[in-house]
């Protein structure tokens, strides 16, 4: 009868689960989604303030940094790219649950300490737009814009579809970018109008930072003093 059901499913109607491991939610829990433990998986941990890679060392930059700095200045992120933000992140980008977006930049806005003006975001080719239906480095650019009080700018285009980077190396990827992307003109006069010299990339997910790479030479080019990438995960580094 309609009354059992009601008294067996109401408290789960009712009571607020957590986004993760569903279990109820208990009053001490801080966030909306998460119950505190599951909020744990996205504490901050200490990274190269360059490219993101965790640290095992009191230092701000890793040796690699040092030795060969990227074009970028900062490099924020949420967590590397294991479970379960890489869960997330599969689910925003091939299941359609683009509104994961709003959350997962909530998590990220806590870490930026001097947030860029513009936000702009790396562009997808127009026949894999089509296929996905939407651009989750977008969504991302949006929402975080939102979080940040920052405005979010379409850039870049890709000029030419790409084959997949998954499984390539650094230089391959260098490589199967190269001569990929430019700018959309009218966009890049408001940037250069307004005399902002900071902008930020956002990015789903940062593996070798060989696509950012060759956006952030774009935006040298055209006089950008700093420029941020915004991801939510980090590839971490192969285990020696």
């Amino acid at each position: 009868m309609l009354s059992d059901w009601l008294q067996k499913h109401t408290p789960r109607l009712v009571t607020p689960q957590c986004h993760l491991c569903k279990l109820p939610k208990l009053p001490l829990d801080t966030h909306p989604k998460w119950c505190n433990s599951c909020l744990s998986h996205f504490a901050p941990q200490h990274r190269c303030q360059r490219c993101g890679i965790k640290l095992d060392v009191d230092a701000t930059v890793c040796g690699a940094c040092l030795k060969k700095p990227p074009p970028w200045h900062r490099l924020y992120c949420v967590g590397d790219y294991d479970f379960p933000l890489s869960h997330y992140v599969h689910q925003m980008k091939y299941s359609g649950q683009f509104w994961l977006s709003r959350d997962l930049v909530k998590l990220l806005a806590n870490q930026i300490e001097q947030p860029a003006p513009i936000i702009t975001s790396v562009p997808l080719h127009w026949r894999r737009y089509l296929h996905r239906g939407f651009n989750q480095s977008v969504l991302l650019a949006d929402a975080l814009a939102h979080e940040l009080n920052s405005q979010s700018l379409t850039l870049f285009r890709r000029q030419r579809a790409t084959p997949t980077q998954q499984g390539l190396s650094k230089t391959q990827r260098q490589h199967n970018l190269r001569n990929v992307f430019s700018f959309r003109n009218k966009d890049v006069m408001k940037v250069i109008a307004k005399g902002d010299a900071h902008v930020a990339i956002m990015d789903d997910v940062v593996t070798t930072g060989s696509t950012v790479y060759q956006l952030c030479q774009l935006l040298l080019e055209v006089g950008v003093k700093r420029i941020d990438i915004y991801c939510i995960c980090r590839t971490p580094e192969p285990a020696s």
